[in-house]
């Protein structure tokens, strides 16, 4: 039977744990990054009669690289690339939780935005147009409350239709400035030719513009694992920010 992965994103304080916990239990371990002193952990769930390995990110505000906390979760979405990744929101906090959602979608469309603390929202009067969220992200959008346990099994399922492929949408797609967006063309051949088709080459793109020193020392560890190395082009272009 086919076990999928389902990485769980989100800001501190998001219940996210909370999520991971209720859906993994007991059936769940925990240890560190590899070459990193941040903490996992991994567990498994079952649903519909499939099974899923459920990995709980560090929780960040987003995915560059002002810490070890965000890199470890940048680069397991990017090289591992879970079936879905779920992220989470807080409900009465959406504004700030969405930066981190627009992040995960330019890296990947497998996604579940998991809108948590529902009834938390509705006790301040914030009333949520789900829809609305959908239409604008192009990915499924489920509201919930982890810690009384509303909603859950209809998150499951968008989780289920986005592992199996059942779900195939487009996410957004975020436009930048005409200089952005030409550097970003210039660099997604070369990327691509050196990546392959599988990851992500316009993000990757995107933030070697921005200076990653970070994303280009994972690449280039990645890079050692076949023939030849990043070309000089991508290597001149990720030492120079571009605003």
């Amino acid at each position: 039977m086919k076990r999928y992965t389902v990485a769980f994103a989100g800001n501190p304080n998001t219940g996210k744990s909370t999520l991971f916990n209720l859906l993994t239990g007991m059936r769940q371990h925990t240890g560190n990054w590899a070459g990193k002193t941040v903490v996992t952990a991994e567990g498994e769930f079952q649903y519909n009669g499939r099974e899923y390995v459920a990995v709980d990110l560090p929780g960040t505000y987003s995915l560059y690289s002002n810490s070890a906390d965000e890199e470890a979760a940048r680069d397991y979405i990017i090289f591992e690339q879970p079936d879905v990744t779920l992220v989470v929101l807080d409900a009465t906090s959406l504004e700030r939780n969405l930066n981190l959602a627009l992040q995960v979608l330019e890296i990947t469309g497998r996604a579940v935005i998991c809108i948590n603390l529902i009834d938390e929202a509705k006790k301040l009067g914030i009333a949520i147009n789900l829809e609305a969220i959908r239409a604008a992200l192009g990915v499924p959008v489920v509201a919930v409350s982890a810690r009384n346990r509303i909603g859950i099994d209809g998150l499951l399922k968008q989780v289920e239709r986005v592992a199996t492929g059942a779900f195939a949408g487009a996410p957004l797609r975020i436009a930048y400035s005409e200089e952005i967006e030409r550097g970003i063309a210039e660099l997604m051949p070369l990327v691509e030719h050196v990546l392959g088709p599988k990851y992500p080459a316009r993000w990757v793109a995107l933030r070697l513009l921005d200076g990653d020193q970070s994303l280009l020392a994972s690449l280039k560890n990645r890079m050692l694992q076949k023939p030849g190395s990043l070309p000089k082009e991508v290597l001149g272009h990720g030492a120079t920010a571009c605003h």
